[in-house]
């Protein structure tokens, strides 16, 4: 028994022990708890804190549509409190607008009962806030039965990014659009190639360029614009613009729409997109630049012809272009301007060949007209040189820079008119003393000019003609100085028409005093009247005794004619009888005669010949001078005429030892005249010289001739003529004595000149004393 309490202890004391490890195991087991839930409370914080600073907000919405956020998603929404409901997510000045919140419970609802996702962009009312919204069907350990967990993501950044983006996006898209619209509206051919230099785009230009269908056919087909020129295709001239990374430029002959032109053709490195091109016609550029060259090359070629000189320099300062006279006023040599000098050089060139004005200070001088290059407006200026030349220059900047310089030469212009002036005042003293009444009238009737001879005439006051009176008024008050006042209105009438029609009168009136004037109106090339008055007082009746004298005269040479008709005929009959009765005592009708009885009446038949010779000549001269004398003309050999006149003068040359010689030239051939006319004439001529030549003299007859005239010379070494013995050789009634007590001359010169003037020639008469004669006649053809 003794054991049992012990036994009874040791229980006890076990179950002590295993209460006491039991507290201490709870109480350690507490400790570590303890220190577990701290630990979980802090990683609690954290994960809040970082909840509540991330990008994305949770919202879970129950199956029964209430909300669980925190407060920072509520701000973000624009609200001051947590709506309990997903339906009081819209407010008017809060929250989302009522489309967003329908698609947002659509998209919420939708996900609670099939489990998918959703994303969706709303905008927060009342602010510029966007916000993004992924949902989902939530997990069953956080919000089990059927609810919604949707992150919030703050997406106004990204959000204007985007609209930023799509805004750009579309102005890059209307861009693009509106250079393809331009592109294929482009009146140029353009096109596009790939990297490999394949075509992948042209526009319409290039399609009818190359007479295409439409650009699809071009890019199949490979239809290229430009042909391979020199060795150089499209495809090369692109790879080299790819290979440079630069544009490659050149001009080509290329066939467009059916016809040869210039093209300029421009490929256009891309990068990584490859390589465009365009080809600009440029036909009537190279066109115009010809027709352009050739303006300027006609248009120098009309300067130079001009008396101005003209020079052009660039806008640089060097000499462009000047003319001949430029170079032939300043002594420019070709080879200097062909370098092309500055404009100072030139200026330096002038004052080396004095060509410029006289200066005191030359570089100033200089570098003013050197400002022309900059001024707004032409400058004039004029030189007046060393040597008296008088210079004229014009300056005028051209747009482009440069300067035009026309320079004339007026010392011509400068004396006419300092000649003028003196002519002016030569005329004024002239008109001041002329015999002459003198005034002129404008155009408008006003007297303008007038001298003093037209004042005392018209006995008119000066200083009432000083006024310039109407041709009106003033004929009223020079109407009482005529004979017939009423013929006044003819003058005026005269110098009306003088300066409106242009048309010259005159005409004549007499004064009350008897005297007589001769006036006219004559029209002036300034559109006014010169009006002239002459006192014919005297000349008129000198011309009444010169028509009284000549009447008588005109009578006496009636008379003179008629008188030498009749005497030629009561001539011609006597010495008809007495030629008869030579011949038949020369015949021995009346029976025989002596050998010096024979010789007398052979006298007498030679001087009855003459005599008869004579009278027909006197005939022939009366009506060749009256112009009356008949001229049957016809072809006529003058080399036979002339061999049968020297045949006929043969004895007489001979009688008196003289020598005939006849140099006939085949070329004085014929002509159309009268050969009995010309045959007396030449004749005269011949017997002329035999007459008068003496003894063991010599005559020589010439005769050549060309297409238009035959000429004769018929020369002779006789005595020869004084100046006035040729003065009256063609005198028909003028005769001269020799101082022997011979008379020289008579009708053959006369007569030989009247003939050969009747048939359309000339007779000259060349001699001098003791050298002979020479007589020449010019005979036309026809």
């Amino acid at each position: 028994m003794s054991n049992v309490p012990d036994f009874t202890a040791v229980i006890l004391g076990l179950i002590l022990a295993a209460w006491l490890g039991a507290s201490a195991w709870a109480v350690w087991t507490g400790l570590a708890m303890k220190k577990k839930a701290a630990a979980t409370m802090r990683q609690s914080g954290r994960l809040g804190r970082l909840l509540e600073t991330s990008p994305a907000l949770p919202l879970l919405v129950r199956s029964d549509g209430k909300l669980e956020a925190s407060q920072r998603l509520m701000h973000w929404l624009g609200f001051d409190y947590l709506p309990a409901h997903i339906s009081e997510l819209h407010s008017n000045d809060a929250g989302m607008s009522r489309a967003d919140l329908e698609g947002l419970t659509q998209d919420v609802n939708l996900a609670q009962k099939s489990g998918g996702s959703f994303t969706r962009a709303i905008k927060v009312a009342g602010s510029d806030k966007a916000l993004l919204i992924h949902g989902g069907l939530a997990d069953q350990k956080i919000a089990p039965n059927g609810s919604a967990l949707l992150w919030v993501f703050d997406a106004t950044d990204s959000q204007n990014q985007i609209e930023k983006l799509r805004a750009e996006n579309e102005e890059a898209h209307a861009a693009f659009d509106a250079l393809s619209a331009l592109i294929e509206a482009a009146p140029v051919p353009m096109w596009h190639r790939s990297r490999d230099l394949q075509l992948t785009l042209v526009n319409s230009a290039y399609v009818r360029a190359v007479d295409a269908k439409d650009g699809a056919q071009v890019v199949e087909e490979g239809i290229e614009l430009v042909e391979t020129i020199n060795g150089v295709s499209p495809k090369d001239a692109a790879a080299q613009a790819k290979e440079k990374g630069e544009p490659h430029e050149r001009v080509v002959a290329t066939t467009i729409g059916g016809q040869r032109r210039t093209t300029q053709v421009v490929d256009v490195p891309l990068g990584k997109s490859g390589i465009a091109g365009y080809a600009i016609d440029i036909q009537e550029l190279i066109d115009s630049r010809k027709e352009q060259r050739r303006f300027n090359e006609s248009q120098r070629d009309m300067l130079d012809k001009i008396s101005a000189a003209v020079v052009q320099f660039d806008p640089d300062k060097s000499l462009q272009f000047c003319n001949l006279p430029f170079q032939r006023i300043f002594s420019m040599r070709q080879q200097w301007i062909a370098e092309r000098p500055e404009f100072p050089r030139v200026l330096d060139r002038m004052r080396e060949m004095n060509r410029i004005p006289e200066v005191r200070d030359f570089p100033e001088w200089r570098e003013e007209r050197t400002k022309w290059f900059k001024s707004t407006g032409s400058i004039e200026e004029n030189w007046m040189l060393a040597d008296g030349t008088h210079l004229r220059v014009i300056a005028n900047p051209t747009p482009d820079g440069g300067l035009l310089m026309i320079i004339e030469d007026r010392t011509e212009q400068v004396q006419l008119a300092s000649a003028r002036d003196t002519l002016l005042r030569v005329r004024t003293a002239t008109f001041d003393n002329l015999f002459e009444s003198v005034a002129v009238f404008a155009a408008d009737g006003k007297l303008n000019i007038w001298n003093h001879q037209f004042a005392s005439i018209w006995n008119l006051d000066e200083e009432e003609l000083g006024k310039h009176p109407r041709v009106d008024t003033l004929m009223q008050k020079m109407a009482v100085q005529l004979k017939q006042p009423a013929r006044i209105s003819e003058v005026r009438a005269m110098v009306r028409a003088a300066t409106s029609e242009r048309e010259q009168q005159s005409g004549q009136m007499s004064f009350a005093d008897g005297r007589r004037f001769e006036f006219a109106a004559i029209p002036l090339p300034d559109g006014n009247a010169l009006f002239t008055m002459l006192d014919i007082s005297d000349s008129r009746r000198i011309e009444l005794a010169l028509r009284e004298r000549n009447e008588a005269l005109v009578e006496a040479d009636s008379i003179k004619a008629s008188f030498l008709s009749n005497m030629s005929y009561e001539f011609r009959t006597p010495l008809t009888s007495i030629g008869g009765f030579a011949e038949l005592l020369d015949n021995e009708v009346a029976g025989p005669l002596t050998e010096q009885g024979h010789e007398y009446a052979r006298a007498i038949l030679q001087s009855v010949k003459r005599l008869g010779m004579q009278i027909d000549n006197v005939l022939d001269l009366s009506q060749s001078e009256a112009g009356a004398l008949p001229i049957a003309k016809e072809k006529v050999n003058l080399n036979k005429l002339v061999e049968e006149i020297a045949a006929q003068f043969a004895d007489d040359a001979q009688a008196k030892n003289i020598e005939m010689e006849l140099q006939l030239d085949d070329t004085l051939g014929s002509a159309l005249a009268d050969g009995k006319r010309l045959s007396q004439a030449i004749g005269q001529i011949v017997d002329n010289s035999i007459r008068y030549t003496g003894e063991n003299g010599r005559l020589l007859i010439n005769g050549s001739g060309n297409v238009k005239q035959a000429v004769l010379h018929i020369s002779d070494n006789g005595p020869g003529m004084s100046a006035g013995q040729q003065s009256k050789a063609f005198d028909s009634f003028a005769r001269s004595r020799k101082k022997t007590g011979e008379n020289v001359g008579g009708l053959g010169l006369p007569l030989a000149r009247q003939l050969l003037l009747a048939h359309g020639g000339e007779l000259t008469l060349t001699s001098e004393p003791g050298q002979g004669t020479l007589v020449t006649i010019h005979l036309p053809r026809q």
